[in-house]
């Protein structure tokens, strides 16, 4: 059972990266979705999450109107579009998948069963 994050690396603010998220050795359909970061000296944050069906988002507010996230469950693999990229934004970036029961908060990363191994971001000039 993998998580494998891509698309990272190094750009200049007001740049876009996209972020994938593949699955190996299970099917992402029967999981809820999750983006977190993690910058040096500072927590895990929630970025980004998405139920099952792709129905329902959330947004870290730091994100909001900047980050989409998305899945394609044919594919087995979700999204995080980052678009005006600022350097605030330079982290790590990890993808997790959450099985029921579902945490009232989505951003409580102890909910999540499984993590992929994070993917570098880094934003500057």
């Amino acid at each position: 059972l993998q998580l494998v994050e891509s698309g990272g690396g190094l750009v200049q603010p007001g740049g876009s990266l996209r972020l994938s998220c593949a699955a190996s050795g299970f099917t992402l359909d029967s999981y809820a979705m999750g983006w977190f970061r993690q910058a040096p000296g500072k927590a895990r944050e929630g970025v980004s999450y998405i139920s099952r069906s792709g129905g329902s988002t959330n947004y870290a507010d730091s994100v909001k109107g900047r980050f989409t996230i998305s899945r394609d469950n044919a594919k087995n693999t979700v999204y995080l579009q980052m678009n005006s990229l600022k350097p605030e934004d330079t982290a790590i970036y990890y993808c997790a998948a959450e099985g029921p029961p579902y945490a009232l908060d989505w951003a409580m990363w102890e909910a999540y069963d499984f993590w992929g191994q994070g993917s570098q971001v880094t934003v500057s000039s």
